[in-house]
């Protein structure tokens, strides 16, 4: 295992970017970024032995900088959306920034951890990148440390542990946001890969794309992945839910407790498969509805339903919906999370 820096520009306002490079003794590699704390490639061997880069991004600071698409990136401080921008707590009221048309408030706001530079390290063959947001920062209380450290194992398992800790009571919901192709990013539509998530219902959403508290059981419902089936199935069934995502764009409670198997996806065509496991009550499957043509790593075209994200997370706008797993993390406890991408071809 080697884990090798190597300067990847600089941001608008001059901060030298870094790429970290963590590689395997078979030779996979995957590469983060201390701008946003990106993902920004992931290769991988498919059934021919050959490794495919199978994680959407760029080739410059300046379009992670021009793009609100979350390429790879590490978002919070509360991922996903809040609705109306605000919430209570303590019996005060937090106001945010409604960075979306519909008010809410989506991956912390205008400028979320992915437009920020962190602080990347080498430990051993970790990468550790941390992040210090200050109290009202977006409009959330407290001061608040975060970290996170990513690993690359010898068995193709890319491995995210998440910590966060605030001097004050807050609301924190990290997750990865990386976007996946299977046959190699750019390779197009991904309705040929075949999904399963290990949950029975999913959070049910408003005309705002935001969970209005209502659990749908997915029995009968192209949200049915209880078994493998292809994206294409699904991302345009005449389902009301369907329609107001544009596609799947929703949360799925997820089966059981710790660290367990959210959900497996896999292309036929490279045979490349990537197991999710993660400790996080929720999974966000997001089908690249709205993603717009990009232009991304080596001049590829980026665009919508050219990838998946598979984001594991806490429930979206759960600090408004008392049913729903508590995102409030309370002073001087420790959030601790992790997140697995686990790789294997066949």
């Amino acid at each position: 295992m080697s884990v090798t820096a190597r300067p990847f520009g600089a941001t608008s306002q001059g901060a030298p970017v870094t790429c970290f490079r963590l590689e395997n003794g078979k030779g996979s590699w995957a590469e983060v970024l201390d701008y946003g704390a990106t993902l920004r490639a992931v290769a991988v061997p498919d059934r021919e032995g050959a490794l495919r880069d199978v994680c959407l991004g760029f080739d410059r600071v300046a379009d992670y900088e021009a793009h609100d698409a979350y390429l790879g990136a590490l978002v919070g401080r509360c991922a996903n959306r809040i609705r109306g921008a605000a919430f209570q707590l303590n019996g005060e009221t937090c106001r945010l920034f409604p960075n979306q048309e519909s008010g809410c408030s989506l991956h912390g706001g205008r400028v979320g951890f992915d437009r920020k530079m962190w602080r990347g390290e080498i430990q051993g063959e970790s990468v550790v990148l941390t992040l210090d947001s200050p109290d009202g920062e977006e409009g959330y209380p407290g001061a608040l440390h975060v970290q996170v450290r990513y690993a690359l194992t010898e068995e193709d398992t890319l491995c995210l542990e998440l910590q966060a800790v605030s001097d004050a009571d807050t609301v924190v919901n990290l997750t990865s946001h990386a976007y996946w192709d299977l046959n190699g990013h750019g390779a197009g539509d991904v309705g040929g890969h075949l999904l399963e998530v290990d949950g029975d219902a999913i959070t049910e959403l408003g005309a705002d794309c935001c969970p209005t508290g209502t659990i749908l059981p997915v029995e009968g419902t192209p949200f049915d992945l209880r078994t493998p089936r292809p994206l294409r199935e699904g991302w345009d069934a005449p389902h009301p839910q369907i329609q107001v995502g544009g596609g799947y764009d929703h949360n799925w409670a997820l089966r059981g407790e710790g660290l367990r198997r959210a959900a497996v996806l896999s292309s036929p065509e490279s045979g490349i498969t990537l197991e999710v496991s993660t400790t996080q009550p929720g999974l966000q499957v997001y089908t690249a509805n709205f993603l717009p043509s990009l232009t991304g790593k080596g001049g590829a075209a980026y665009g919508r339903r050219g990838a998946v994200a598979l984001e594991a997370q806490g429930f979206p706008n759960a600090v408004n919906l008392p049913q729903f797993p508590s995102s409030v993390l309370r002073k001087g406890e420790r959030y601790r999370q992790e997140i697995r991408f686990a790789f294997s071809h066949s």
